[in-house]
């Protein structure tokens, strides 16, 4: 039963993109948290509470936060800086918790900063951003990296239910962050399908998440 919250999520997330295209922003908020208050609810009912869970949470609060841009346009870098923040913190969590269970942490530390770097490289040239965006930009992008090279690296040493669907939704869901900023601030602007793929990539990639949690 607890599986139906996947299709429930995904047909949310296809309603909120609806009513954001159709110019609905108070709908299309309340469309989006409720598709991701479905992510965390599979999270609890696969595997109760812990620091993934905690990250799934921060994930649908920053949604929510990030949504309030379309309100209130006027404070859009704002509130996308603290949606952003939230997000951040939500990546804590996730490292947190997966960090410890692999071996060679100062490889995954040294792998992990070289691709954030080559990451932010080719990010940075495709992007129009401040230096105060550009500098969280660094920090956000260098603790995600550090999350995908753990997750890889579990994946690798120990491939399981939970270690394989982890890293697996965290690798799209940093593709999904790349084409947000890309369609944001990119100097070449993207049409609307880019804007359906990185929303979808992001809700595809937190219940590949919530659902490694059943294999723990």
């Amino acid at each position: 039963m607890m599986y139906a919250l996947i299709p429930c999520c995904l047909l949310l997330a296809g309603g909120f993109l609806t009513a954001e295209r159709r110019n609905r922003p108070r709908l299309a908020l309340l469309l989006k948290g409720l598709a991701s208050l479905c992510f965390v609810a599979l999270g609890l009912l696969c595997g109760g509470r812990s620091l993934v869970t905690a990250g799934l949470a921060l994930g649908c609060i920053a949604d929510v936060v990030l949504g309030l841009r379309k309100l209130f346009k006027s404070r859009r870098t704002l509130f996308f800086l603290a949606g952003s923040v939230v997000f951040l913190c939500g990546h804590a969590a996730y490292l947190t918790a997966v960090w410890p269970m692999g071996r060679s942490p100062a490889l995954c530390l040294l792998l992990g900063l070289a691709a954030g770097a080559a990451l932010l490289g080719l990010l940075y040239s495709q992007i129009e951003a401040g230096r105060a965006l550009r500098a969280f930009g660094a920090v956000y992008f260098g603790v995600f990296s550090l999350l995908c090279a753990a997750a890889i690296r579990n994946a690798a040493a120990a491939p399981g239910g939970f270690t394989v669907l982890f890293a697996a939704g965290v690798l799209l869901f940093i593709s999904s962050d790349v084409l947000l900023n890309l369609y944001s601030f990119g100097r070449k602007k993207l049409g609307y399908p880019w804007r359906v793929t990185y929303s979808l990539l992001y809700y595809a990639g937190q219940l590949l998440i919530a659902l490694s949690l059943g294999f723990t």
